[in-house]
């Protein structure tokens, strides 16, 4: 995983915005988000996790043969930012895709990436999830400015045995939500321009009810369909990491599920919602805090724009 140095607190939120340090942890549970420096773009931390990553593995650049890359904050519209990263690595012989499912990224990008290995078209798949959407936050707007945050996570996938690796994916979307979270300009059907700009159509826009309703249900429903795709039951699970983005979601997901809180993983009041980064940065944490063992079933869920979910169970 990579995070920005730069901290930004909840007091600090507070001498920017009208709200405070108690309002938004008891509606969000969040006390603090990373925010990308100046000039740091999504690859700048993608990269940086996915030197981690690969050094973990034992894999050089070279071996890669596909890199995904989920993000909702890209370097630019095009050329695909899996493209950048691959000439930062030096993966001359990868192919790139970038994957645009916010924060259902990771695991869109997991489902594919296993596609990929089990279809035989790669043998070594990069998955990097990398966020820096604070240059797509209107500071000034309290419904979105308090949840977002900047990070990366990364991922090396290869071909497993014994009953290991990824045993089922869930993915779904519906763009009847769309519209519930989205950046209205900056694509063809609003190119930039005075009025774009001027009208704050390229920041991040939300309705937190809507998006709250889907969350609990879709990831729920996710959670369930893919724990009984690979055969398995709730209570085999060892650990459940969720997408990070609101304590009060997680919580109503958990008891919808069932799930004592030590099976439940949190580190949303370090890094808020980080979009596509969250759940790999979650599972990142998880691992080395010694929460995720040999052998463990372990079951991710998220969701986010479009909208879009999707779940997955891996045997660690």
């Amino acid at each position: 995983m990579a995070a920005p140095q730069k901290i930004l607190t909840n007091d600090d939120l507070s001498r920017m915005v009208d709200t405070n340090d108690q309002w938004i942890v008891e509606r969000t549970g969040i006390k603090e988000r990373r925010i990308a420096a100046p000039g740091q773009t999504a690859s700048d931390l993608g990269l940086i996790a996915a030197r981690e990553a690969l050094e973990r593995a034992g894999t050089k650049p070279e071996e890669v043969d596909l890199i995904i890359f989920a993000t909702m904050s890209p370097d630019m519209p095009t050329p695909a930012t899996a493209c950048i990263l691959q000439e930062k690595l030096g993966a001359k012989k990868a192919a790139a895709v970038d994957v645009q499912a916010a924060c259902s990224g990771f695991i869109y990008g997991l489902s594919l990436a296993r596609g990929a290995i089990v279809g035989g078209e790669a043998s070594c798949v990069l998955l990097v999830a990398a966020e820096a959407l604070s240059s797509f936050i209107d500071w000034k707007d309290r419904r979105t400015c308090v949840l977002f945050g900047d990070a990366a996570g990364a991922a090396v996938l290869k071909p497993a045995s014994n009953g290991r690796g990824v045993l089922s994916t869930v993915l779904g979307a519906d763009g009847a939500g769309a519209r519930f979270l989205e950046i209205p300009a900056g694509g063809s059907r609003e190119p930039a321009s005075h009025e774009t700009v001027d009208g704050k159509r390229h920041f991040l826009r939300m309705e937190g009810r809507e998006i709250f309703k889907y969350g609990v249900r879709t990831m729920t429903q996710a959670v369930k369909d893919a724990v009984a795709k690979c055969g398995a039951r709730m209570e085999d699970l060892a650990l459940f990491i969720p997408h990070q983005a609101n304590l009060r979601i997680i919580s109503m997901v958990a008891e919808s599920l069932k799930l004592p809180p030590e099976k439940l993983f949190l580190n949303v009041e370090k890094y808020g919602n980080t979009s596509a980064a969250s759940v790999p940065v979650a599972l990142h944490e998880a691992v080395l805090g010694g929460r995720v063992k040999s052998g463990d079933l372990v079951c991710m869920v998220a969701f986010g724009a479009g909208l879009t979910w999707g779940s997955a169970v891996v045997r660690w």
